[in-house]
């Protein structure tokens, strides 16, 4: 059958809007089916030295246990935790998904004063040397702090902590190496954020 002009033209533009409505349907995140499968998640506020409660998110692989232990990546940031809610799971976790896998335990957590975290928030809160009572705080107590909490709190821990973070995120993860909590084994800061008067400069 031959089809006239505006018939082949009227043809093209309905297959376009096929097209496009096919590839809009949401497609199944692998990564997300496996988080699902493989990890229960809890939300905890973290009690800091002086009081004040950090939103923490803790996804914990479901076969952890006393007899199968797993170490801990955290990652501390300005920029949310969501989804919030213990019943809702981001499409991936960790650096890569290759950590996921190999079936550590990742943690997020809103930094002091952000999102559903407590306190006032500071960006780039400077480093206290000499801490002279648990009113001093900065990101490395808060993060010794949350390391302490989360070692004996989260079933199935080996004990070794690693943190992680790009951009901002990285200069928490850089924070974390000084006076580190024994049990933090490394830091990994990507392009971290070290000294915001810096930027106007170039």
């Amino acid at each position: 059958m031959l089809l006239r002009p505006y018939q082949s033209g009227l043809w093209i533009f309905l297959m376009m809007i096929f097209s496009v409505t096919l590839y809009a349907q949401p497609k199944i995140n692998e990564d997300s089916v496996y988080i699902r499968q493989h990890y229960h998640k809890i939300e905890r506020q973290i009690p800091m030295r002086d009081g004040i409660k950090l939103f923490t998110s803790i996804y914990i692989p479901k076969d952890a246990t006393e007899n199968k232990k797993y170490p801990i990546l955290l990652n501390r940031t300005p920029y949310s935790v969501a989804p919030y809610g213990d019943s809702l799971f981001k499409s991936s976790i960790g650096p890569s998904m290759h950590f996921a896998k190999d079936g550590y335990i990742i943690v997020y957590q809103d930094v002091r004063g952000k999102y559903m975290s407590e306190g006032e928030f500071e960006a780039c809160r400077p480093y206290i040397p000499h801490k002279k009572s648990n009113k001093d705080i900065d990101e490395t107590s808060d993060t010794y702090d949350t390391v302490e909490w989360l070692l004996k709190n989260v079933n199935g821990n080996s004990g070794r902590v690693g943190t992680w973070g790009i951009s901002a995120p990285g200069f928490y993860a850089t924070m974390t190496a000084i006076e580190a909590h024994p049990a933090v084994k490394v830091a990994s800061p990507q392009a971290p954020v070290t000294d915001w008067c810096l930027f106007p400069h170039g």
